[in-house]
């Protein structure tokens, strides 16, 4: 293994959305030839046919040379063994049991000095299935959980639904999660390396097959799902990173219990040529990461905060206090960094 980190995606999604579907297909792209597989319940998935030879402790080798690991134990020790015997590897995508909050996958590497060096996280993925996802929904929480924390969205079986449930449940999904893009499965990019590609920050031009409210989920399905809240937090001009670092501490300090995740890019005055990503999982921050180029979309600072019961006006007034956005009512930075008063464990 080389000095860059490990790119870490997870793919999740209900039972029997389709995941393994997409593995299989993702695995047949030499983009992805470095590439593990951590998968929960390897007796649930069907890929015998890409089986070349199996190793102990649990390690497959399948055809293309990706490899292929069970998790028998802790998801840590199974990212550290992989990634101290893959001299080569370049990515690990790890496949979460149907009925998994992703959130705590996140956290697991993020709480552990040593993951969080190795694997840099880069997206998450979730398959919805078109037939069975509107009913999905409805009746259970961890579904409604692997839809707002996702980067991107995947309509699996969308031949096999109405049209018209088809896009409502596209609606839908997108009133839940305004920063994710939705992508069909059959469509050619929700079949290779380029799923995975890291976009950080909300998206700044919403796609328009659906109503977007970035303050909360609102549609007639019950309050389950109002409150989701997801929070867009931009800025036009560079920020110096320490301010970033201080926010970021804050709102874990403030409101990390409600916090699903945290992601974005920000262009700093030390360093703007090469963007900050920033991440986090409730009171858990992954050490912030410079990418080596700006993403397509402009430079300045685009973060999302995902959250369950979030207080969204305080996310606004703290970041507008330190990006140097005046507002009536609110602390500047300076207030917040240098008062004598200022919340425990909060450094400046």
């Amino acid at each position: 293994m080389g000095s860059e980190p490990i790119a870490l995606d997870i793919v999740t999604g209900f039972l029997g959305a389709g995941k393994t579907t997409l593995i299989n297909r993702l695995l047949k792209d030499p983009a992805l030839a470095d590439t593990a597989v951590i998968i929960n319940e390897f007796g649930e998935v069907s890929i015998d046919h890409l089986l070349v030879e199996q190793a102990s402790d649990g390690v497959i080798e399948l055809g293309d040379g990706c490899l292929c690991c069970t998790v028998r134990g802790a998801l840590v020790d199974t990212l550290a063994a992989l990634a101290g015997r893959a001299q080569k590897l370049r990515r690990v995508v790890v496949e979460t049991t149907g009925l998994a909050n992703p959130v705590p996958v996140l956290q697991a590497v993020m709480a552990h000095p040593e993951l969080s060096r190795i694997y840099s996280i880069e997206s998450v993925v979730t398959v919805v299935d078109a037939v069975n996802g509107a009913a999905t929904l409805d009746a259970h929480e961890e579904a409604l959980s692997q839809v707002v924390v996702a980067d991107r969205l995947i309509l699996a079986k969308g031949d096999l639904a109405p049209e018209e449930d088809r896009q409502a449940l596209i609606r839908r999904m997108a009133a839940l999660n305004p920063n994710a893009e939705i992508l069909d499965a059959r469509a050619p990019e929700a079949g290779s390396a380029a799923m995975f590609e890291r976009d950080a920050g909300p998206r700044m031009a919403p796609p328009p097959v659906a109503h977007r409210d970035h303050d909360h989920a609102h549609d007639h399905h019950g309050h389950r799902e109002e409150r989701f809240q997801s929070v867009s937090l931009t800025h036009d001009r560079p920020l110096p990173q320490a301010a970033v670092e201080n926010f970021l501490d804050l709102l874990a300090t403030q409101q990390g219990e409600h916090i699903l995740r945290i992601k974005g890019l920000v262009e700093t005055v030390e360093e703007p040529s090469r963007p900050l990503l920033v991440q986090g999982a409730q009171r858990l921050l992954h050490a912030p990461e410079r990418l080596p180029r700006w993403p397509d979309g402009g430079r300045g600072t685009r973060i999302v905060v995902i959250g369950h019961a979030l207080d969204t006006d305080y996310v606004r007034r703290i970041f507008a206090a330190f990006a140097g956005q005046a507002a009536v009512d609110t602390p500047d930075r300076t207030a917040l960094e240098d008062n004598p008063l200022a919340i425990p464990g909060f450094h400046a």
